[in-house]
């Protein structure tokens, strides 16, 4: 999960700016994301998906301000 363009990152912004303090120059954008890992038992791929998907539209994310993408973790 991310934020939508446009929406202001603070967060992001003040790596970016700590990063030219540091002496890293010529940081052009820093972004932020978060990463839920959800597991489930006894379901199969799909319904995992399902499942998944219904906690980000009901706890997880804003969709005004936030981009997500569900998908099956790397293993």
């Amino acid at each position: 999960m991310e934020l939508k363009p446009g929406v202001f990152d603070a967060e992001a912004d003040s790596v970016r700016r700590s990063l030219g303090l540091l002496g890293i120059p010529h940081v052009a954008e820093v972004t932020t994301a978060r990463v839920y890992r959800i597991q489930f038992d006894g379901v199969d791929a799909s319904e995992a998906e399902r499942l998944a998907a219904r906690a980000v539209d009901r706890l997880l994310a804003n969709p005004v301000i936030h981009r997500v993408t569900v998908a099956p973790a790397a293993r």
